[in-house]
């Protein structure tokens, strides 16, 4: 019974309740709103388990059909799928990261210089789950893996929005007003940095009054419904891997063996036709994508405001650090070039790996290219207009891609495959930690 009870206690849907139940209980809130957000949260990600397991599956398929067709490593770049399967194996350590990466956040807001509270909510769930592997890749104990991870994710949340600041700043027209809440500040501060590049030109065009906002085609602006992108891309995709099955044979029913990899990719394929089963396949996993970002809004809404409550009182000179979509409105046409810029930077990239004959090949992904790659379209339009959106968001597109290969060994080693964590801040971070790890022989 006890060590039932215990088992009870490791599942993550529970600790994420208990996380809200607790900062509930310190706002002081009255039982109705402590009992609502903690039902809330837990079936928030209750939610997120079902659309992960929708994803997952798909993915699943995806990569099996892939490494079959083409003899490698497909992994996309994925960071919803990535956390799922982290979440599934090693959810207690990934949640007890995360809940000290918040405290700890707001101790550096309240003692440092750096005075960003990360509102962010799942962006502080992806993080700590790479930081949570990362140490658990190098053998850490379970306490030293909560601790250190922790207190590296808190930081981590007050420091890095700095390096985005002077890009905010001139995007607002205000002083410290927000900052960038989302683990890509690294590559979001670089592609502001190659936008001032084309400051001249830029400053030029805007004196002589001809504006450089480029009005897009109609086409391109489907792209702004986010669960579209997803969708299109990844019905690309399937048709991409299930016209290469059919082309290498692999679409043939193998008689009494149900363990073939054929047979394994016709039962994923259930009784729908081969070349419709592609589109559908696409749609499942936009479906699901829906679902599982669904469900992690509403248990990340209950813990982000346990913890906003207490940070408002405890650190007033405090400065917001929001998603990245809160500036999407200051360059919309960016935010679209910058996708375009990534994904083509990201294509760049897996072609390299093509060349090369990398046994893992990371394949760019919809979501990342839409949101981190549409943030560095903004960035680089602050100065550069939009060359600097372009090209900003085309180069840090490229690390988008290839950037997970340094942390996807040691993540897949521990049962964390076909999908990774792409974003800058994530791989810059998790690999000095991963580096100075094996230098001390851990």
């Amino acid at each position: 019974m006890v060590n039932a009870i215990l088992m009870q206690l490791r599942d993550t849907a529970v600790i994420m309740g208990a996380i809200a139940l607790i900062g509930l209980l310190l706002q002081k809130k009255s039982a109705v709103d402590v009992f609502s957000g903690t039902v809330k949260t837990i079936i928030g990600f209750m939610i997120f388990n079902i659309g992960s397991s929708a994803m997952s599956a798909q993915v699943t398929t995806f990569a099996t059909m892939f490494n079959t067709a083409f003899g490698v490593q497909g992994v996309v770049t994925q960071v919803e799928v990535a956390t799922s399967l982290a979440l599934n194996t090693y959810g207690t350590e990934v949640a007890l990261v995360m809940v000290l990466g918040f405290i700890m956040n707001m101790v550096f807001a309240k003692f440092t210089k750096f005075k960003a509270v990360f509102l962010t909510g799942q962006h502080f769930l992806y993080f700590a789950c790479v930081l949570a592997l990362v140490f658990i890749s190098l053998g850490a104990p379970f306490i030293v893996t909560v601790v250190l991870g922790g207190v590296i994710l808190g930081f981590c949340g007050a420091a890095l929005p700095s390096f985005c600041q002077p890009f905010m700043n001139k995007l607002t027209g205000a002083e410290n007003t927000i900052a960038m809440g989302h683990f890509n500040d690294i590559g979001y501060a670089v592609s502001g940095y190659i936008g001032k590049l084309f400051s001249k030109q830029h400053e030029a065009e805007l004196a002589s009054g001809s504006s450089d906002d480029r009005e897009l085609p109609e086409f391109f602006k489907l792209f702004r419904d986010f669960v579209f992108s997803v969708a299109l891309f990844m019905i690309v995709l399937f048709y991409i891997v299930t016209i290469a099955c059919f082309l290498t044979g692999h679409l043939v029913k193998v008689p009494d063996d149900p363990t073939n990899v054929n047979n394994v990719i016709l039962k994923a394929m259930g009784n729908d036709i081969w070349f419709i089963w592609p589109f559908l396949a696409g749609l499942q996993f936009a479906a699901g994508m829906s679902v599982l970002i669904y469900g992690v809004r509403q248990f990340i809404a209950e813990i982000t405001a346990a913890f906003v409550g207490i940070s408002e009182k405890l650190i007033p000179d405090a400065i917001p650090a929001v998603d990245c979509p809160a500036i999407f409105p200051f360059a919309p046409n960016a935010v679209i070039l910058g996708f375009i810029g990534s994904f083509v930077g990201g294509l760049v990239a897996m072609a390299v790996m093509v060349a090369l004959h990398s046994p893992t090949i990371m394949i760019p992904a919809a979501g990342i290219c839409f949101f981190s790659g549409g943030t560095c379209g903004v960035m680089g339009y602050a100065y550069g207009g939009w060359r600097g959106a372009l090209l900003g968001s085309f180069v840090i597109g490229i690390f988008l891609c290839a950037g997970p290969l340094v942390l996807y060994p040691a993540f897949s080693a521990l049962g964390i495959t076909g999908a990774s964590f792409p974003n800058v801040d994530y791989n810059i971070v998790g690999s000095i930690i991963y580096g100075i790890g094996h230098l001390f022989g851990a």
